[in-house]
């Protein structure tokens, strides 16, 4: 047995993270749900008298859970300093399970079960939103909550854990969405010569437009309450403690992680920092927060969310087989690809993952530029270049931008900073999600690909940029403690 009292516990503390990462899995179990629902979600909606599902309505209620990401995200710092970083936990794993069992019958008390109408369009949209609101309390907090629990040699290799957990909560979902389609066929949907989408031989794949999108949604609902019971189990930071004046209570908690003589030097360090319970946004001037905001910006316009919410349709217009199975496939790259990171963020540090991270994206993002208006490429090389892409974000930007900002911003401004930065993140995903299929669709003259390589040839030229930014920009973080941020910014301010 590990002796606490010099060492610390290891197997507390991976025990505790080990709870805090479901929410990661919750987060990406939530968001890409979406990807094998969506289009029996279409065809069902399309059966409506009452109004016309168009491919705008069709964006909006795929991306709807966005909005609500946007929300949580904003709200996380005050419920985080107001009610703890626990409780504002559970109360994501409320809204995730809420949300799972009435996406899967929004017709629940008030509509007639499997008759599309407008308002239930509307009750639909309103459980995804209260999905993404889990969502966005989970992506702040969830990050926040192991970097403050974590000692500073594991902060990186921990904190990107939650990212593995968002990776394998996508790879997990892939897999029971094609467990749950089964031997049932998806709806085809196909805009005819009048602008408005139809569904093609309907009768094939009633199963799915009836039933299917909604298992779908609801197998969310076992995970989300796991992770509700699990968190009444776990502490409370021992940072949010001794900014909440509970002193002894964060004592016996960094005992229990980090042994007794090294808990009492990291209490009075933390103690050191927040003399200040509150302090002003831009007490350490604006580069802190402009550094945090823009690293959640780049996360995004880098463009990976949309492939991977959209991943089926791009690998159908592709030309190669089944969709579904090269979806999963890419989630296996992409779980392998974060164990990288996991492995090497603190051995190399955060700097030179995000740089080499960036540029590999790129790489990928120009070769499916070019396959896309070149007949001489086969499409399989778009698809190595889309996994190129994707796998260079996952040992990059994926882990490594939640580690930078869930430990860049000094304990007294923590809260709010971090939620600023996460909304700002969960915006510029709505704002790529919902401009990507236009874009993508896109046709110049006889170029039918146009939008293709105009898609990608942009998010290639945003990775470059991105580079650029973290070279300049970016402080390497790689042993410092959270309580040197305070230092660093002063310094810099």
């Amino acid at each position: 047995m590990t002796n606490t009292s010099d060492k610390g516990s290891k197997g507390y503390l991976f025990s505790i993270v080990l709870v805090a990462v479901i929410g990661g899995l919750l987060f990406g179990y939530d968001t890409a749900v979406i990807s094998g629902a969506e289009k029996g979600l279409q065809a069902f909606f399309m059966g409506a008298k009452d109004f016309v599902y168009t491919d705008f309505m069709h964006g909006i209620t795929s991306s709807s859970a966005l909005l609500g990401c946007i929300i949580g995200a904003a709200i996380s710092g005050f419920l985080a300093s107001r009610f703890g970083r626990k409780k504002s936990l559970i109360m994501a794993g409320v809204f995730f399970f809420l949300s799972a069992l009435g996406s899967y019958a929004p017709e629940f008390l008030f509509f007639p079960k499997g008759e599309p109408t407008f308002s239930l369009l509307i009750a639909f949209n309103l459980y995804r939103v209260l999905g993404g609101i889990g969502v966005g309390l989970a992506s702040a907090i969830c990050p926040m909550y192991i970097a403050e629990v974590a000692p500073s040699n594991l902060r990186g290799t921990l904190v990107s854990w939650n990212q593995f957990a968002i990776i394998f909560g996508q790879l997990v979902v892939y897999f029971v969405n094609f467990m749950i389609l089964g031997d049932h066929i998806a709806p085809v949907i196909q805009k005819m010569a009048e602008g408005i989408n139809q569904i093609m031989n309907p009768g094939e794949a009633q199963w799915m437009i009836e039933t299917g999108w909604r298992y779908m949604f609801v197998s969310e609902a076992v995970p989300a309450g796991l992770f509700t019971v699990l968190l009444i189990l776990v502490p409370e930071t021992p940072r949010y403690l001794a900014m909440t004046g509970k002193d002894e209570q964060a004592l016996h908690i960094l005992s229990k992680i980090n042994g007794k003589n090294k808990a009492a030097e990291i209490l009075n360090d933390i103690k050191a920092t927040v003399t200040e319970k509150t302090e002003k946004l831009f007490t350490y001037g604006w580069l802190v927060i402009f550094v945090g905001i823009m690293l959640s910006v780049f996360q995004q316009a880098v463009g990976i969310n949309a492939v991977l919410y959209f991943a089926p349709r791009i690998f159908e217009s592709l030309g190669m087989g089944n969709p579904m199975m090269q979806t999963v496939l890419m989630g296996i790259v992409n779980i392998t690809f974060t164990l990288v990171a996991i492995f090497t963020v603190e051995k190399i540090g955060r700097k030179p993952l995000l740089i080499v991270g960036s540029l590999g994206m790129a790489l990928g993002a120009a070769g499916v530029a070019v396959t896309s208006v070149s007949a001489s490429l086969p499409p399989v090389v778009a698809v190595i270049s889309i996994m190129v892409y994707s796998a260079s974000f996952m040992f990059s930007w994926g882990p490594i931008c939640w580690v930078l900002i869930s430990e860049i911003f000094p304990n007294t401004i923590r809260g709010a900073a971090v939620a600023i930065a996460v909304a700002f993140q969960w915006i510029f995903n709505f704002i790529v999600s919902s401009t990507f299929l236009p874009m993508y669709n896109m046709s110049l003259g006889s170029m039918e690909n146009f939008g293709h390589a105009f898609t990608y040839g942009l998010y290639g030229l945003i990775c470059v940029v991105a580079a650029i930014f973290v070279w300049k920009l970016v402080p390497e973080t790689k042993g410092k403690t959270l309580e040197d941020m305070s230092k660093l910014w002063k310094k810099n301010k």
